[in-house]
């Protein structure tokens, strides 16, 4: 079955950088559509980044120019590279996959991780 599971998060001053990284596995088929989404307290969660099974890539305003999404395919691995972290950027973050491989055909996301805390004073 399919798992993913984040790590990297943590506390981090205003200005610093974190990488997170959500490791894949259960399926074989590394072009699936992936994303890293993030809640804060009361808030509903958002989509930070996604990278489509054509390894394009999309971002929120708010970090457009901070953030980076790649993915290792040989590893399985996502990642989520942070720059210039704001306190405005605390919260949960999440890695998720598409049901189906692409993004673009309209595919929500069925698996998620358990989340990884990044903490920004």
């Amino acid at each position: 079955h399919v798992q993913l599971v984040e790590s990297g998060g943590g506390s981090v001053q205003a200005g610093g950088s974190l990488r997170l990284s959500c490791a894949a596995s259960g399926y074989t088929d590394s072009r699936y559509c992936m994303a890293w989404f993030r809640q804060a307290p009361g808030k509903e969660r958002e989509v930070v980044a996604r990278i489509d099974c054509d390894s394009s890539t999309t971002y929120a305003n708010s970090v457009k120019g901070r953030f980076t999404i790649s993915k290792d395919n040989a590893k399985n691995t996502l990642y989520l590279q942070m720059n210039s972290l704001k306190p405005e950027d605390t919260a949960m973050y999440f890695c998720a996959r598409s049901w189906r491989l692409c993004c673009s055909s309209g595919s929500g996301f069925g698996y998620w991780g358990q989340g990884t805390q990044v903490t920004v004073s």
